[in-house]
């Protein structure tokens, strides 16, 4: 779980925040205390051409704080392009919560982060992400309009888990036909690393279309629920990234693809649902060309969760979700076609033709 925050002592080098390789020229970054309600909260407002900021709040027992900082830069970064490669006309940001989700998650804490994100008068609008459930989104709805996610009996889309594997399946599809010239993926071997809301509706779809599941965690109880359930292989080697399968699909915390792992790896195609899955996007991403391992870019296939939560700000239903997360498919295969006409890793292709729209837009703006 680590993994993701390996550059935590290295920022401490830096300027404390604009010199951060991750800040990236961040427009906003909030800082949320609370003494009587425990609350400890980042806000990350990356980019707001395309639109307001829509993003996740992540709640995380953080080592240190700048471990949460650098998690909340990383993310609200992902979440611009995220939504740009998706083609949705909104900006990127997210939240960080510091703090036990199991134990340290109030009612009160929820309404009165609430209310930091309603003092920012809709210039960011809050979603859930790791350690938060759609009720949390509700508690935070009792204070202010800027949130998505709710319930649907309060208007809202409801929990975008589902929708998020859904995506994550179909760019694993997408990538199965680039790397194996098929996109079925009965007979395949999948190693699913974190099997939380996300991940389990990923060994779900896998299941059923007949790929050989294996799951890894560290919730022995989850793995052995999720193991029963649908008929899946628990990893029990000592190395995860060593495992003898064809696709390795990260959908727990990010950069589990890092120094210490990137040669280990066996699968031939990385695709799953995890947020900044790469340490370095320019080193790792890199190295997993040159081993010719392909990378599904993680900000594109794990788009369908943002696609789900903004159907409550564009009023599109059920049927436009599904449709937009079909196209990630599309999508997908032709970031692959981009990257190989462009010489450029399958990471920065997508990264390019985001930023591309993004540049379009500022243009757009500056002359109206």
């Amino acid at each position: 779980m680590n993994a993701a925050f390996t550059t935590g002592k290295e920022l401490q080098k830096m300027d404390p925040v604009f010199g951060q390789l991750s800040f990236d020229d961040h427009e906003q970054i909030v800082f949320c205390n609370d003494k009587d309600t425990g609350l400890k909260a980042i806000i990350g407002i990356h980019n707001s051409v395309m639109g307001p900021a829509l993003g996740g709040t992540r709640m995380f027992n953080y080592a240190n704080e700048w471990d949460a900082l650098n998690d909340v830069l990383r993310l609200s970064r992902g979440m611009t392009f995220k939504s740009a490669i998706t083609g949705l006309n909104i900006g990127g940001g997210k939240a960080v919560i510091i703090g036990d989700a199991k134990t340290q998650k109030t009612p009160e804490l929820m309404r009165k982060f609430g209310e930091f994100v309603h003092s920012l008068s809709g210039r960011y609008i809050t979603a859930e992400d790791v350690g938060m459930e759609t009720a949390d989104m509700d508690l935070v709805r009792d204070v202010t309009p800027y949130v998505t996610g709710i319930s649907e009996s309060r208007g809202g889309a409801g929990n975008p888990s589902p929708i998020t594997a859904y995506g994550v399946y179909l760019g694993m599809k997408a990538a199965a036909k680039q790397q194996f010239g098929s996109d079925v993926l009965s007979g395949k071997k999948v190693l699913v690393q974190g099997i939380g809301h996300v991940g389990e509706s990923l060994v779900d779809y896998l299941s059923k279309e007949g790929a050989i599941v294996t799951i890894a965690d560290i919730n022995e109880e989850k793995l052995a629920e999720v193991s029963s359930k649908y008929q899946a292989q628990i990893y029990r080697g000592e190395d995860v990234y060593t495992a003898d399968v064809d696709i390795y699909a990260p959908c727990a915390m990010g950069a589990t693809i890092n120094n210490d792992t990137v040669y280990k790896i066996n699968a031939k195609v990385i695709a799953g649902a995890a947020n900044n899955q790469l340490a370095d996007e320019n080193v790792h991403g890199a190295i997993l060309q040159e081993r010719g391992i392909l990378y599904a870019p993680d900000f594109l296939i794990n788009a369908g969760g943002i696609i789900n939560v903004y159907a409550e700000l564009a009023h599109y239903g059920k049927e436009e979700i599904m449709r937009k997360t079909e196209n990630i498919y599309n999508t997908t295969l032709e970031i692959f076609d981009f990257a190989t006409a462009n010489n450029l890793t399958t990471h920065h292709a997508a990264l390019t033709i985001a930023q591309n729209r993004i540049n379009q837009r500022k243009i757009e703006n500056s002359t109206k």
